[in-house]
């Protein structure tokens, strides 16, 4: 199973994002959707796993969660917007995850592009960092992935240029 991983796109799609995501099997978006209408292409275009953040509107709230807990390909999962990281989890992440035990943890809100094993919780913590254009992030990321037999590889990050700019992309 291949994933398009994506956070923080706060209104703007990256004309490159739908390309290197067009051979997986779910697109997971980490949160600060932005618009309803972005919501709405990404399900369109594959099916999407997605949370919302803090800066999303009622109506994106209606469709997505705040939490989402599910297992992918024997995989356990935990997608919220606002966690931390290893270490440095906010105490409502860090509840949920020694409740639910996810081998791996997705997570937006910061802009910071993060690939963490977290030995003490035993779970791959991933916040993809920032595909949109308003933060303070200076690159645009996504990642993507792939799950097997449980296992996770071929992880790679995707570069798709310096933040509100429309550039050639760097793998």
């Amino acid at each position: 199973m291949k994933i398009g991983l994506i956070s923080d796109t706060h209104g703007y799609l990256h004309p490159r994002v739908l390309h290197h995501f067009g051979d997986c099997d779910e697109i997971w978006h980490g949160g600060d959707i932005g618009t309803f209408s972005l919501l709405q292409e990404l399900a369109h275009f594959k099916p999407l796993r997605a949370v919302y953040g803090n800066i999303d509107s009622a109506e994106i709230r209606k469709e997505t969660q705040e939490n989402l807990f599910f297992a992918a390909e024997g995989m356990s999962v935990f997608i919220t917007h606002i966690a931390g990281y290893p270490g440095k989890y906010n105490p409502r992440a860090l509840a949920l995850i020694k409740q639910h035990r996810p081998k791996i943890v997705i997570c937006g809100h910061s802009h910071i592009l993060k690939v963490i094993y977290d030995k003490k919780l035993e779970h791959l913590h991933i916040n993809p960092g920032a595909a949109g254009n308003h933060g303070w992030h200076q690159i645009m990321t996504i990642v993507t992935f792939e799950i097997n037999k449980a296992n996770i590889e071929n992880l790679k990050v995707i570069e798709l240029g310096k933040r509100g700019t429309v550039q050639g992309v760097v793998e």
